[in-house]
């Protein structure tokens, strides 16, 4: 049985906390009804109040549901967008967002914002971050390009070329040559927490790591022109040095990176965390898309090529401990207390 930090509960509570709801419901024991972590409804005393993994559980107990906040509507929600997740993955083309909503028992444009809500991106974008993902994977494995952007789904290599190249940060037919042709330029920037490599293409930053340098980029990109920086490398290493100085919060500078569309998914909910703030692993997942899939947000917290700039080291563990981060848990700790003001 799932074990629910009571006090740590209360705080999602009191603080009507959307992100918790469908982890745990707040029973009351003064009206005999169950809630979800947000309800809006006047909050009852503490000591009415014990907190239970779900409505299944608050049922057994001898509870009802809330008609204000409808808890049991979470589980519903995240059972359709599953649900509409796998009918994406499985569809040969891209499903019209009515034909999705009525496959999964909702109105379109309510649908629209769930699944927006539940993923960070909308039907149709998961769908292109899909397509794109395997056309990826098709440039590896296909000797022609154009088979390849078949293999993976699009209608016309047009389409491909109007959606798929541009997230791909590169021409199809370098990426089927591990990326030659692709000009990657590089510098290492002074910090306080030590020499941070920063490298990126016409298109953004490829990768922003600490205690790397030239020979460590020239590895992970084996077939691109990897070359010194230049003055427009140089105003972007800044802003990121302003990152981990902490005299910036800015989340709009430019990516060149690529990953699984569940990769991707958890690197865009990790620049939605606000700077000073920390989610859970499985806070993360949620906000992903794939509640429950903890330890895969972990692993693609792991794999984030851009340090501070992705900033996977606002996640921590449940217990409030620090977890590991790839560049050492003594900077994750200094950016952490630049970013809350310590």
């Amino acid at each position: 049985m799932t074990t629910i930090d009571q006090d740590a509960a209360w705080a999602a509570f009191a603080a009507r906390d959307r992100r918790q709801d469908g982890q745990f419901v707040a029973a009351v024991r003064s009206t005999g009804i169950y809630c979800r972590p947000s309800c809006p409804a006047r909050h009852p005393r503490r000591e009415n109040v014990c907190f239970l993994p779900d409505g299944a559980a608050a049922r057994a107990a001898g509870f009802r549901a809330c008609l204000r906040c409808t808890p049991d509507a979470v589980a519903r929600d995240s059972r359709a967008v599953a649900a509409a997740i796998e009918a994406i993955t499985a569809a040969a083309s891209p499903l019209p967002l009515a034909e999705l909503a009525a496959r999964v028992g909702y109105a379109p444009h309510h649908f629209q914002r769930l699944f927006t809500r539940a993923t960070g991106v909308s039907p149709a974008a998961y769908a292109r971050a899909l397509r794109a993902e395997r056309a990826g994977s098709a440039l590896q494995r296909e000797r022609s390009v154009t088979a390849a952007i078949y293999d993976a789904g699009y209608g016309a290599a047009s389409r491909f070329y109007a959606e798929g190249a541009q997230r791909l940060g590169m021409t199809p037919s370098a990426w089927a040559r591990g990326g030659a042709g692709v000009t990657i330029r590089w510098t290492i920037a002074a910090t306080t927490l030590g020499p941070l490599l920063v490298a990126a293409t016409d298109r953004g930053l490829c990768r922003v790591a600490f205690d790397e340098d030239e020979a460590a980029l020239a590895a992970r990109f084996p077939q691109a022109e990897v070359t010194p920086g230049d003055a427009s490398l140089a105003t972007l290493a800044a802003a990121v040095v302003a990152l981990v100085e902490g005299r910036s919060q800015d989340t709009t500078l430019p990516l060149d990176v690529r990953g699984t569309a569940f990769q991707e998914a958890v690197w865009q909910a990790l620049r939605a965390i606000p700077s000073g703030e920390t989610r859970s692993y499985a806070e993360l997942a949620a906000a992903a898309g794939r509640p429950g899939a903890t330890r895969a947000a972990g692993t693609a917290c792991g794999s984030n090529p851009l340090a501070v700039v992705v900033p996977c080291h606002r996640i921590t563990r449940s217990d409030g401990g620090l977890g590991g981060y790839a560049w050492g848990v003594a900077r994750k700790r200094a950016l952490l207390a630049r970013e809350s003001g310590d």
